[in-house]
């Protein structure tokens, strides 16, 4: 699914529909793609969801479930709304193939490739990997404060809604 570099996905709509009414932290978007990146925990694919630039963001700190992407001024990666998703639900965002008809269309384009560029540099996405492994480990070893505790979803309890959904719809989950 991935090689040396972080890629964009989407998750299936009724994937994260399902996710949601079991924990409802995981984010719903309805009005741009759900756009994240993917890596491996616990021998899971978790994908977490990144977020357009907020002037806010540029206030905000970084933390172990909170990264900014270039000083927030690109957005943000929400690690503490991160879930499990068999790689079969996932689609691959391809920023050089999407539309530029709009206005819009071109600034969204160049954003993503912004984030995707500044993500994939060595530090970057060895801080990603390193807050989301740390994040996971907190939070299902109970050992999180429970501010911390309370903005995450319970990642246990979504790997296993996300094996009952293989089971039900009979999907692979590798």
């Amino acid at each position: 699914m991935q090689n040396n570099g972080l890629s964009f996905f989407t998750v299936d709509s009724d994937y994260r529909n399902y996710l949601s009414s079991h924990d409802f932290r995981v984010p719903q978007k309805s009005s741009r793609p759900f756009t994240g990146i993917v890596f491996t925990v616990n021998g899971y694919c978790y994908y977490a969801s990144l977020a357009s630039p907020k002037p806010k963001h540029v206030s905000m700190n970084n933390s172990v479930d909170f990264i900014k992407i270039d000083e927030g001024n690109l957005g943000v990666i929400n690690l503490n709304t991160m879930i499990p998703v068999p790689p079969s639900l996932l689609y691959d965002l391809n920023p050089v193939a999407m539309s530029t008809s709009t206005p819009e269309d071109l600034q969204y384009k160049n954003l993503i490739q912004d984030q995707l560029s500044w993500i994939n540099q060595s530090h970057n996405k060895s801080v990603i990997l390193k807050n989301a492994t740390r994040l996971y480990y907190l939070i299902i070893k109970n050992k999180a404060k429970p501010k911390l505790k309370s903005r995450c979803c319970d990642f246990v309890k979504l790997e296993q809604k996300c094996l009952d959904y293989c089971g039900q719809k009979k999907i692979d989950f590798y």
